[in-house]
């Protein structure tokens, strides 16, 4: 299973629309995908489906078609994970939809990853409860690829979806807010990858199979990326030598001189500001408005724009995932 994480402890950087753009792109590109929702406040969920069908899903009692859903009678101690609903968005696309009640559980993720490394079953099974039920849903949707969005912080929640992640890529912004959240996240993802590889030797054969934990990064992607001319402004330009160098650093271990173009670089994606407003009112992916969304004159030359962006980011990222 080729899962991938799309990662950053700072929020507000475009993240969860990143994981819904690429879904469909690749998606639009052949693969099989399966986009799921790990962060509690259901940003992903959101912008994909309506008022109505999420009041459907998140209903006053039990939310037995969401991740939750999914998971609860492990958490609450009537049994073991179970298959989680896909919510069809399209042919070939499919959505692990999320739920605030994931929050819930924070604190028993938290509480039994430490007993990993001694090696009790109850540990694993927790710590891995996410990575199963992607691996199943992933198996029923006959999915390519798993893009995992997760919410912007270094808890138990996240964690336990980086164990499910073979791959990870982190979405930043030109500013030092992102410069900071890579200096914060690249040790601690490094810690993570550590700790569990040190406890799957302790796992009991009854527990079955594991996820390695890989973690592998893929690299990052500029967002809200300023330009003038078809150029990074000044100040942009700034902040991405900035930021190339805090990625080799803090992610990848590696202190050395820069390279142009930064080979970790997958992507300079724009602002579409014009472009958010309509796509979020019309429910579908920026590169898919017509004029019949509203988006006439210049807003197709963005419309292009942006195909054009995620096309090239897609690619890339097929093909540093061995997926091309």
């Amino acid at each position: 299973m080729i899962s991938i994480a799309f990662f950053n402890n700072k929020g507000g950087v475009g993240k969860t629309s990143l994981v819904y753009h690429c879904a469909w792109m690749l998606t639009g590109m052949g693969k099989r995908v399966l986009a799921v929702d790990l962060d509690p406040q259901s940003n992903l969920s959101i912008m994909a489906l309506d008022v109505d069908r999420l009041e459907a899903l998140w209903p006053d009692e039990e939310h037995p078609q969401t991740l939750y859903g999914a998971v609860a009678p492990l958490f609450g101690g009537t049994g073991d994970v179970s298959e989680a609903h896909i919510e069809p968005l399209t042919e070939g696309l499919g959505l692990l939809v999320g739920d605030l009640a994931l929050s819930r559980i924070e604190d028993d993720l938290s509480t039994e990853w430490p007993r990993c490394l001694e090696g009790r079953e109850r540990a694993f099974r927790v710590t891995t409860a996410f990575w199963r039920v992607l691996r199943n849903a992933a198996k029923r949707h006959r999915a390519d690829l798993v893009l995992i969005d997760v919410g912007p912080n270094l808890g138990a929640i996240n964690r336990a979806a980086l164990v499910a992640a073979s791959h990870v890529v982190v979405p930043v912004a030109p500013d030092l807010f992102s410069l900071q959240g890579l200096r914060n996240l690249g040790p601690m993802v490094g810690q993570w990858r550590k700790t569990w590889q040190a406890a799957l030797p302790q796992a009991s054969p009854a527990v079955g199979e594991m996820p390695q934990g890989d973690m592998r990064p893929c690299g990052y992607v500029l967002m809200q990326n300023a330009e003038r001319l078809g150029r990074p402004t000044k100040a942009s330009a700034r902040w991405q030598e900035r930021l190339a160098q805090g990625y080799r650093e803090s992610v990848l271990g590696q202190w050395c001189l820069s390279e142009q173009p930064d080979p970790n670089q997958i992507q300079r994606i724009k602002h579409y500001r014009s472009l958010m407003p309509i796509a979020m009112e019309a429910r579908k992916p920026m590169f898919a408005l017509t004029s019949a969304d509203g988006a006439i004159g210049a807003h197709q030359a963005s419309v292009h724009q942006c195909r054009a962006d995620f096309e090239r980011l897609c690619g890339e990222i097929g093909r540093r995932v061995g997926c091309p």
